[in-house]
């Protein structure tokens, strides 16, 4: 018996190794490229609505992305230009000459005006300064005694150039001029927020507004301006004659507005304080508009800060999206899964094809998220009359950005599918 089971077993033996010696060793399972992406876009079509819900996530941050930094970059340029053509053709100039002389009077002379408009590059220029006056005086429509009630509006004195530098829209009326002033007459500019409180709607009836008990005749009503927008709040009146009634300026409460033609404030402000003061040009301190470019770059990063932050945000609710769709896809396909071990797929062939659906899913929504982006930009720069800005980077970098979104948001499943054992698979 011992015998005959020893010549079977090594009959069995040497018959297992005549098979092994025809088929020859086992081949290892190859998931070729073909196949991956066949079998990826099978997933993906197997259910469209899903797959569409879940790649909205990534449109929308990729989107956003794109439309951010287009926006970032050309609201830039549109705040560049607005700079120049407004803020950089503006200096002011301030008097200073009690911090150097406390016995110094006023540091701007009687001609200060026509002095800084000789300079190259000046369309117009003017001194002024708030009056200082009584916690009892008002500023009211009618006389003291009468019904009309009155307002604390703050009175500025300001020669004729300071109302053209500041580029003024009237409302009704007009600006005084440089006769109005050297005949020191008693007139006025209100802005239209005081003509508003003292009710003044019209001028054809030559309205009055009464400081203390000092009348000043309405000639111009100022909607809006372009500079020192604290006019709209002010009444205004005539440099000469309120030095006639409240005397000059109290220390160095004088200051001088100055409108220059584009490109040369700098120089002004550089020539300014010789050109009003050649015997003390330190009394007076010229301050040239701030550099376009550092003003810009603030706004920009400040803007692409923010809005980063929601792209960003968008972009985590994406990947969530898609990490949980995939995990929901993977326990709906546990039998599948199982199917295709037991036929030979490894562990990372289940890996790579979930990898493949998901990366393929954030792709297709940066795709679509950076066209939607482009559009945006363009259509916000149309309907503003702007011109579109969009970074070549921004646009190239954004579908990779999708890619490696889904990539990542499908590392987890992909991981999970891997692990489902071909038996337990097939059992459920």
């Amino acid at each position: 018996m011992i015998r005959r089971l020893s010549r079977t077993r090594l009959s069995g033996t040497r018959l297992s190794d005549t098979r092994l010696s025809r088929t020859g060793p086992v081949e290892p399972s190859v998931f070729s490229l073909t196949d991956l992406l066949a079998e990826a876009l099978a997933g993906m079509l197997q259910r469209p609505a899903r797959s569409a819900l879940t790649a909205l996530g990534t449109v929308l941050g990729v989107g956003t992305f794109v439309a951010i930094l287009g926006l970032t970059a050309t609201a830039s340029s549109q705040i560049d230009a607005r700079f120049n053509s407004l803020t950089a053709t503006e200096v002011s100039v301030e008097d200073v000459a009690s911090e150097q002389n406390e016995y110094a009077g006023p540091a701007f002379p009687e001609d200060a005006d026509a002095r800084v408009e000789k300079l190259n590059g000046v369309r117009s220029a003017g001194v002024y300064w708030p009056v200082r006056l009584d916690a009892a005086t008002t500023v009211r429509s009618a006389p003291v005694g009468d019904a009309a009630d009155g307002s604390r509006a703050e009175v500025v004195a300001a020669s004729p150039g300071v109302l053209e530098a500041a580029e003024p829209t009237l409302a009704q009326g007009k600006l005084y001029d440089d006769l109005m002033s050297d005949n020191n007459e008693y007139v006025a500019v209100i802005g239209s927020g005081v003509a508003s409180r003292l009710g003044i709607t019209t001028l054809e009836t030559r309205p009055a507004v009464f400081v203390g008990d000092q009348p000043f005749t309405v000639t111009g009503i100022i909607e809006d301006t372009e500079r020192k927008a604290d006019l709209l709040l002010s009444v205004v009146v005539p440099r000469t004659t309120a030095e006639k009634i409240w005397g000059p300026p109290e220390g160095s409460g004088a200051m001088m507005l100055i409108s220059t033609e584009l490109g040369a404030a700098q120089q002004v402000a550089k020539l300014a304080p010789t050109a009003l003061r050649p015997d003390h040009p330190e009394y007076l301190k010229a301050v040239p508009p701030p550099d376009p470019k550092m003003l810009r770059s603030g706004v920009s990063g400040d803007l692409s800060q923010l809005f980063l932050l929601l792209a960003a945000i968008c972009l985590v609710i994406g990947a969530v999206g898609i990490a949980n769709t995939t995990l929901v896809a993977v326990l709906e396909r546990t039998g599948e899964i199982g199917l295709r071990r037991a036929l030979g797929a490894r562990g990372r062939h289940i890996t790579v094809q979930f990898l493949a659906e998901s990366g393929a899913l954030g792709a297709l929504g940066g795709l679509i998220g950076t066209s939607l982006g482009v559009l945006t930009v363009v259509g916000v720069a149309l309907a503003r009359d702007w011109t579109p800005v969009v970074h070549p980077a921004a646009a190239a970098a954004a579908p990779v950005i999708g890619l490696v979104t889904g990539v990542l948001a499908g590392l987890y499943p992909a991981w999970r599918a891997s692990r489902i054992e071909p038996a337990e698979a097939l059992r459920r």
